[in-house]
């Protein structure tokens, strides 16, 4: 009966046909220097991750399997951060912090659907390292070029299909009276705090959503690492068994930077939502952590680094 005359209600209220996104700050001086300090970041991250795109483009000793993988996560990391971190700075700055209904929509569907895709893409890489290390012998037919891309469509599909989900039940409901959003961007949480109509739906298919995939990837994660483990423990020599952790290093420090945020951000009860905590850990994977990847595997792959070393001699020379 509560739900019934909740609808009714919110039928008979104005529609909402724009969002005011309140941001970070409303303290002009802390914007501005927030606005340079994203930006510089920003700036940072589109160079990071266009330039390990291009690296592996232009070395022959990166086309490998590890390395197109690896081409993926800068590409899906450049995307995720650019639907959210432009707004943002734009709102920075401008005094009309609005964006449309559609726009809403249309960044929370692509925002979700790159960081889906990541979720999935770290999964199959993580396979790929247990194929490397298992049976090195096997892996170039194990890890061919149409596998590969399978597991990327595969990644692709999962992600984007799973955001068309969370968006379709997301703006099927109805939004009047406040049209203020408390972050800085088109988030699920404030989202579901601003609609007048009953979310206890959507609360519980995010939550079996977003457990079972980031948990499925966990698990995926864990199983190759732990599989990984065993072959490096059965290796002979020392040598050996230092370059194989050495080939695992970025990407296990990679997946623990990402699923250990995105554990934290959403995999939590709504009651327990604090606002003003989420957007600081908000930033943290919108706009850090597609700065960190290309940092990781640049700082931590021998291979990345001796062909930046290449490329930067040849046209310093």
């Amino acid at each position: 009966m509560n739900r019934y005359m909740k609808e009714t209600q919110s039928r008979n209220q104005t529609e909402v046909t724009e969002f005011l996104l309140l941001g970070l700050s409303e303290n002009p001086d802390l914007q501005t220097i927030l606005f340079v300090l994203f930006l510089s970041i920003y700036m940072a991250t589109m160079v990071g991750n266009l330039g390990m795109i291009m690296l592996i483009k232009i070395d022959p000793r990166l086309h490998t399997a590890m390395y197109y993988f690896l081409s993926i996560l800068s590409f899906v990391d450049a995307s995720y951060s650019s639907s959210v971190t432009p707004k943002m700075l734009v709102n920075l700055v401008a005094e009309n912090k609005v964006i449309s209904f559609n726009g809403c929509a249309a960044q929370f569907y692509f925002f979700g659907s790159f960081l889906g895709t990541e979720c999935f893409l770290l999964t199959m890489m993580a396979y790929d390292r247990y194929a490397a290390i298992w049976n090195p012998l096997l892996y170039p037919v194990v890890m061919s070029e149409r596998i590969c891309f399978l597991l990327v469509a595969t990644s692709f599909l999962a992600g984007f299909g799973n955001a068309a989900i969370h968006t379709g039940m997301t703006f099927r409901l109805s939004f009047c009276n406040s049209n203020r959003i408390n972050h800085f961007y088109c988030d699920t949480p404030p989202l579901l705090k601003l609609s007048c109509s009953d979310t206890y739906i959507n609360g519980i298919v995010i939550m079996a959503f977003s457990s079972f995939n980031v948990i499925s990837c966990v698990m995926i994660i864990l199983t190759s690492y732990l599989c990984i483990l065993i072959a490096i423990l059965r290796m002979p020599s020392s040598e050996g068994r230092q370059k194989a952790f050495s080939t695992c290093a970025s990407h296990l420090m990679a997946v623990t930077i990402f699923f250990g945020t995105i554990l934290f951000m959403y995999l939590r009860p709504t009651s327990s939502y604090s606002m003003e905590q989420d957007k600081v850990v908000s930033v943290f994977y919108t706009v850090v952590i597609p700065l960190l990847n290309p940092l990781i595997y640049s700082l931590k792959n021998k291979d990345v680094k001796e062909a930046l070393k290449k490329i930067l001699q040849k046209h310093i020379l």
